[in-house]
């Protein structure tokens, strides 16, 4: 996709949403958009690995992991993962790790910071239900947008 968050904001301010300026880039894509898919849970990335392993047809997964610090949420092996199937990117409200290797993948990740330390899985979180961080609520079905610039978010698509 060919776009800029601040052209798209400033043709469709009265219909987008757009995000505190908190994510860093991870991933080998620095401009990613697509349909929102949506996961919920905190320091737990059993879901968020469940995602990313089906189809992803272009959508990015957004993840309210709670803001937490202490532990990555996604990682090598997660995102290539996501790679292999089709999705466009990771919105992440926690923590990555395997920073060098998910630079160099064809894949957008932003997220709040990387943390070498992996997260338990006791099977925990929730898929598909409205998510809300960073100012913006994110449902399932929106499209969220995002560049070096920030990320936002619209009921529709904009380009």
């Amino acid at each position: 996709m060919d776009f800029k968050t601040a052209d798209l904001s400033d043709r469709h301010e009265d219909r987008v949403r757009v995000c505190k300026p908190l994510f860093r880039d991870f991933g080998g894509r620095r401009r990613f958009a697509g349909l929102v898919a949506t996961v919920k849970c905190f320091e737990d990335n059993t879901q968020v690995k469940a995602a990313l392993a089906e189809p992803g047809a272009g959508k990015v997964l957004v993840v309210d992991a709670g803001g937490s610090l202490r532990c990555a949420m996604v990682g090598d092996l997660i995102a290539e993962s996501a790679v292999k199937n089709g999705w466009a990117g990771v919105l992440m409200y926690g923590c990555v790790r395997d920073s060098a290797e998910l630079s160099g993948m064809d894949l957008g990740v932003k997220a709040l910071a990387a943390n070498p330390r992996k997260s338990v899985r006791r099977g925990e979180g929730q898929r598909d239900l409205p998510v809300t961080f960073a100012g913006v609520t994110f449902r399932p079905g929106d499209w969220v947008y995002c560049d070096e610039d920030g990320v936002l978010v619209g009921e529709v698509a904009l380009v």
